[in-house]
């Protein structure tokens, strides 16, 4: 792609929108030249680094056995995210007894599915879900994180342990059987039996998250309630706290120099939709690092607009906060010699006219379409 100059619209550097321009040549953010396009009256910002979203999930397997080649999936991902705004994407894909989309065989298939997709330009990544009872699995698990490179890594506990504990049938059994393919019974048994297990767990997931950290993989925990559970992955070497679900351990978070993300979804309902501490009070608090999308993808750059002080004050939480969160110096920001990752965005509707990934067009629409076109003819 022949190098570019944007000019006349409002750039977005350090929480500031104001006039100025951005030249974008070889994938990376320049000083001056290339073609010339006019973008007075849009605003340009560092692209999204979405740290997590499972809305890949419809494009992949939108109904059972519908889609074979998941990397025709991928590409509509890439479409939904681009239109979005995002330029980096975390896929949270769990490794779990739950089965169907969160089993292990899935896993391994769309791992295998992204090693062999070719981006247009969205820099697509893999963040592994391990349900902490899973301890039969753990070495398979740290054999493919290493087998493709698997940077990130969160711990999860789904197991219905008061209902179980109480010999009682956990809600939605059925449901949940048949996505894993099992029978309502055998789906019980193997709750229960991993549910016994459970005084084994601290242990061997202690000694994982120790092994994976040596690796150099992120490691996170999820829906921290207290700040004990906090601090207990704090000492695991968990330093992200994914949608911590108290102002306790949110602050607990915090305190302990880990990095906190909460969801995108939560902001634009102004509440939880579990009955959880609202983002938006967190948000306030400065106690959150990082948006994501969570399972929608259009919720980060929706929820920046509605939160106080809008797209200038909120940016941060969808593009610089999160790519220091995965450890990515080469994106969030704009200036010379960061990777070109952009958006151009109608600063009053919120609608995405251009997303440029790693300085390649990804999306491309109506006014800003126009302008693009025209400075190429």
């Amino acid at each position: 792609m022949r190098p570019l100059r944007l000019v006349g619209a409002q750039v977005w550097r350090d929480g500031r929108l104001e006039v100025g321009e951005v030249s974008v040549a070889e994938g990376l953010i320049v000083e001056g030249g290339g073609a010339t396009i006019d973008l007075t009256g849009f605003a340009v910002l560092p692209g999204i680094v979405d740290v997590h979203g499972d809305a890949f999930e419809r494009h992949v397997a939108p109904r059972r056995g519908a889609v074979t080649d998941m990397g025709a999936g991928l590409m509509g991902v890439e479409a939904e995210l681009a239109a979005n705004g995002i330029t980096t994407a975390v896929l949270a894909q769990f490794w779990s007894w739950e089965g169907g989309m969160r089993s292990p065989d899935f896993a391994r298939r769309l791992l295998r599915a992204l090693q062999d997709y070719r981006s247009l330009g969205t820099d697509l990544r893999v963040q592994l879900r391990i349900e902490t009872h899973m301890m039969d699995d753990f070495a398979e698990i740290e054999a493919e994180i290493a087998r493709f490179g698997i940077g990130y890594a969160v711990f999860n506990d789904h197991l219905p342990h008061d209902r179980l504990a109480a010999g009682r049938k956990p809600p939605r059994l059925t449901g949940q059987a048949l996505k894993s393919g099992r029978s309502p019974e055998a789906h019980l048994a193997l709750m229960q039996a991993l549910h016994t297990r459970s005084a084994e767990v601290p242990e061997a997931v202690s000694a994982l998250a120790a092994r994976l950290a040596a690796q150099g993989v992120r490691l996170g925990s999820h829906d921290d309630d207290t700040a004990a559970m906090r601090a207990d992955w704090a000492a695991r070497g968990c330093a992200i706290s994914e949608f911590p679900e108290t102002m306790e351990a949110a602050q607990a978070a915090r305190d302990g120099e880990a990095m906190t993300i909460m969801g995108a979804p939560n902001v634009m309902r102004g509440a939880s939709h579990a009955g959880k501490v609202s983002a938006r009070e967190v948000i306030a608090a400065g106690l959150c690092d990082a948006l994501a999308s969570d399972y929608h993808y259009p919720a980060p750059l929706r929820a920046v607009m509605v939160l106080p002080g809008g797209l200038a004050a909120n940016w941060h939480l969808v593009s610089t906060g999160p790519a220091r969160l995965l450890g990515l110096a080469d994106r969030g920001r704009i200036a010379p010699g960061l990777r070109a990752d952009l958006v151009v965005l109608d600063p009053g509707t919120g609608r995405v006219g251009a997303t440029l990934a790693d300085g390649r067009i990804t999306c491309l629409s109506g006014i800003a379409a126009d302008r693009f076109l025209s400075a190429a003819a």
